[in-house]
């Protein structure tokens, strides 16, 4: 009797306590209730049903939480919620959710039936569905494995029952399966490696125990290598691995290495470990880097390592080396603006001008990086598009009244910003250029500046720069910008990459505020200008932020030569790095800032650069020229040292 009280007075308080919560402070509990498990709460909040853009949510927090139970929540009340808001992105999350369910319970019917609904399914549920296929039967199933196992090599776990039947089967060669043994050695996780080794014959497969030293120690497996590792075909490719690791590390030393076992391996062995030399010899911008590569010939090697190809031989100024790599690129690569850009390069370097004017001419006016030199190239500045004619009200009022765009500003009006850019991205897919244009105009009004960039930087046909491009703030960061002595559009160009104007933006590495500072160079920054007391809360105010932002600005600048690049690149990783990736005779800006080893700060670099002439035009009606503020790396003077000066992104 007492336990039905107790339930009864239970029941009472939580009703009471949802229905004290509405409106928004309902949504954040349940939220919370969500996050924390908290199944009695969710449950009853869930229960009090409003009229508010966010009620969507709390049913799927509520539906999601009982598909984690060991008794999950019925179908019926699954397909109604997909039904109810087909076509949203709650509907996508929570389909997703229930894939994963129907996987671990092993109910492949079901999944199927549920999958056809998916709109953009990731790796897992598309592994899932080719295993749920394989099981039922289908003829076919392993097909799509078979056709896709070269860019399965990172796969995750789902993909292994599919990945293993298509090996067991014969689908695949022993040299595919080695080949996959040797790309997952490249990796960060060479670990995956094993699992590779065990689908193979067993007259092929190497011990565990080989594998497992080499893991623990690729440079003592090497160093201990019996006179006999190279009769099999399993000795000599783990010989291969260990030599992979050992140069992520130290190429030099992996050099040394081969150079005591290449004449025991076969040719195309020693071809590939050469192309490895090349890459990892080449990011760590090595001149040997050059001659390991063309010792490896043609050898098939990995998508980095085909990119970094190129890139060995601008820095090596070797534009026939150009030519080459950029023509080993497999066709999806050979279309990227980068190499369209740096094969006309190179086809003008060697004398072949038509050549080089059709390449330019294929990216010549896109607004970015190679699009911009390209049209150098053809004697054109960058020039803004037509400005797109101005939204009108009825475009705006669709715009409001679409559900998806309701619940996006309705999320980020109580603070729930990664929900909220889930929910304005998943409502713009597909959209005409008119409602992206709408769409960042509202989102522009409302302050929201980064989502009003994500849509007009969507625009196909139509565009409007001055939305793509937005100069917020301005009055914080004109004044800062000019007491130090920098250029305006170059600080807009960076402060665009850095935090899309979100005030209250933070990266996963801690880097805050506008100008995406780290606590740690906050502190440095403050102590410089002789501020004291300084609080890391400091960061979260714009006047601050700028003032730091610009102030490490102008330091960096100072630091490195007065040069842009160098200074972008600092701005992101370290003045340490910035230096060290200077080389030993005067380099191209462009080449200095393609080969930069960092691939997060390659392309950050090579954005606020194409950002600033951007905004340079906005701001005052004429277009610079990017090549010129590229300009020429100067040479460093003997071995750069780290710096102690922290980097404001990255870090160091």
């Amino acid at each position: 009797m007492k336990k039905k009280v107790w339930g009864s007075l239970l029941g009472l308080l939580v009703g009471a306590t949802a229905w004290a919560q509405s409106g928004d402070d309902r949504i954040l509990a349940a939220k919370e209730a969500a996050r924390t498990g908290n199944r009695v709460q969710l449950e009853a909040l869930a229960a009090a049903i409003e009229t508010h853009p966010l009620e969507p949510y709390v049913q799927y927090w509520l539906l999601s939480n009982r598909l984690a139970r060991a008794e999950p929540a019925p179908e019926v009340d699954l397909w109604a919620f997909l039904q109810r808001e087909n076509g949203s992105l709650l509907a996508e999350r929570l389909r997703g959710e229930w894939l994963k369910r129907l996987a671990k319970d092993g109910e492949w019917t079901a999944y199927l039936q549920v999958f056809a609904g998916m709109t953009d399914p990731d790796r897992e549920l598309t592994c899932h569905a080719w295993n749920a296929r394989w099981r039922g039967g289908e003829a076919a199933a392993l097909d799509p494995v078979v056709a896709a196992w070269g860019d399965l090599v990172e796969a995750p776990p789902a993909c292994e029952p599919v990945l293993q039947a298509v090996a067991l089967s014969g689908r695949v060669s022993v040299d595919d399966m080695w080949w996959r043994f040797r790309h997952q050695m490249e990796g960060r996780n060479p670990g995956k490696a094993r699992t590779t080794l065990a689908w193979l014959p067993a007259d092929e497969a190497p011990p565990t125990a080989d594998f497992d030293r080499l893991l623990k120690s690729p440079a003592l497996y090497v160093d201990r290598l019996p006179p006999n590792f190279a009769v099999t075909r399993a000795g000599r490719e783990l010989a291969i691995g260990a030599l992979v690791r050992v140069a992520r590390d130290d190429p030099r030393a992996a050099a040394a290495r081969f150079a005591r076992l290449d004449d025991r391996l076969r040719p195309e062995e020693r071809s590939y470990v050469y192309g490895i030399l090349g890459w990892v010899g080449s990011r760590d911008h090595l001149p040997e880097a050059i001659q390991w590569y063309r010792a490896a010939g043609d050898v098939r090697v990995g998508s980095e390592a085909r990119a970094w190809r190129v890139r060995a031989g601008l820095r090596a100024g070797d534009w026939k080396q150009v030519r080459l790599a950029v023509e080993a690129l497999q066709q999806p690569e050979r279309a990227q603006p980068e190499w369209i850009y740096w094969r006309g390069r190179a086809e003008s370097a060697l004398g072949d001008r038509e050549v080089a004017r059709q390449d330019f001419e294929r990216i010549a006016g896109q607004p970015n990086f190679y699009g911009i030199l390209a049209s150098e190239e053809l004697g054109r500045n960058f020039a803004l598009p037509p400005t797109a004619a101005p939204v009108s009200a009825v475009e705006l009022a669709r715009v409001q009244s679409d559900p998806g765009i309701q619940r996006a500003l309705a999320l980020i009006g109580i603070d729930l910003r990664t929900e909220a850019v889930r929910e304005w991205n998943w409502t713009l897919k597909g959209r005409d250029d008119r409602f992206l244009l709408a769409a960042a105009r509202l989102a522009e009004r409302n302050g929201i500046y980064d989502r009003a960039i994500s849509a007009a930087d969507r625009t196909v046909n139509e565009h409007d720069y001055q939305l793509r491009y937005l100069t917020p703030y301005r009055e914080r960061i004109e004044p800062n910008a000019r007491e130090r002595g920098l250029d305006l559009a170059w600080v807009y160009g960076l402060m665009r990459q850095e935090s899309r104007f979100i005030p209250a933006a933070k990266s996963s590495v801690g880097a805050q505020g506008l100008m995406q500072i780290m606590p740690s160079t906050g502190k440095w920054i403050a102590g410089k200008l002789g501020m004291k007391g300084y609080q890391v809360g400091w960061l979260s105010d714009p006047d601050t932020n700028v003032m730091f932002g610009t102030t490490y600005m102008r330091m960096v600048l100072e630091g490195l030569d007065d040069h842009p690049v160098l200074a972008s690149a600092a701005y992101n990783a370290g003045p340490g790095r910035a230096k060290k990736w200077k080389d030993e005779r005067p380099l191209e800006g462009a080449i200095y800032a393609e080969t930069i080893p960092f691939s997060e700060t390659r392309d950050y670099v090579k954005k606020v650069m194409a950002n600033a002439v951007i905004y340079a035009t906005l701001l005052t009606g004429h277009a610079p020229s990017l090549k010129g503020r590229l300009g020429t790396v100067a040479p460093r003077h003997g071995v750069e040292a780290g710096s102690a000066e922290p980097g404001a992104g990255l870090g160091d």
